[in-house]
């Protein structure tokens, strides 16, 4: 059975460009997005270690500690970084030129890969030269107690968008201080959210003063906080 939300992220060590890590001793206290790649030297994978090292600054207020993975070995990740940190392509108006400044870890033998079905098994084009499957596009963000709070998976075609992993933190972080939960489309920006179910209307009216209710079981509030 493969991993499911509020299971203990499985532990490991493995050779990353950083050194080795212990996964639970590197995040210890922090959220930790640990995100997979198929191959280096791919374009789209090259656009998204990318993006996540431009938001270097957003992970830290979010006390989030960021690791990658592919498919390849340390040399190989070495060559690749130098590649990410110094080709200025314009993807979204945004310029690819930045500092990987994370680890990404080196699975060529699949270990961590296997530990967290991250493998390709539908698609039979994404393999390396040897024929062994690739890792598909899989996100895993992960509390400061190592539990697995959300599961994202991308086919390898599809580039992810790294505001809604932003987004999901922060809805995440918001329901872990406040007993909300957030409709769709929240931003985070002055956007209401919803009461708990499990708040009575005598707390919800002690905790969220001038809440409105929009349905017996639909309760909305707007925070100072997100």
């Amino acid at each position: 059975m493969g991993l499911r939300l509020g299971d203990e992220a499985p532990n490991f060590k493995a050779e990353t460009t950083q050194g080795e890590v212990e996964f639970h001793t590197w995040k210890e206290g922090a959220w930790a997005i640990l995100f997979s790649h198929p191959e280096d030297f791919t374009p789209v994978c090259t656009t998204e270690l990318g993006a996540v090292a431009r938001l270097r600054t957003e992970w830290q207020t979010r006390n989030v500690k960021v690791i990658g993975l592919s498919c390849n070995d340390l040399s190989s990740h070495g060559q690749w970084i130098s590649d990410i940190n110094t080709t200025q392509v314009l993807f979204s108006s945004n310029l690819q030129g930045c500092q990987v400044d994370f680890p990404i870890i080196a699975d060529a033998d699949r270990k961590v890969a296997t530990l967290y079905d991250m493998l390709d098994y539908q698609d039979p084009s994404n393999v390396d030269k040897s024929g062994l499957p690739l890792t598909v596009r899989s996100v895993f963000i992960i509390d400061p107690a190592n539990k697995i709070r959300l599961i994202m998976t991308y086919p390898a075609v599809t580039g992810r968008n790294f505001n809604e992993i932003l987004r999901t933190i922060d809805s995440l972080q918001l329901g872990d201080r406040r007993k909300v939960a957030t409709p769709a489309d929240w931003t985070g920006k002055g956007d209401e959210v919803i009461i708990h179910n499990g708040v009575s209307n005598e707390e919800a009216a002690r905790l969220f003063p001038g809440f409105k209710t929009v349905l017996p079981y639909l309760r909305t509030t707007k925070l100072d906080d997100r």
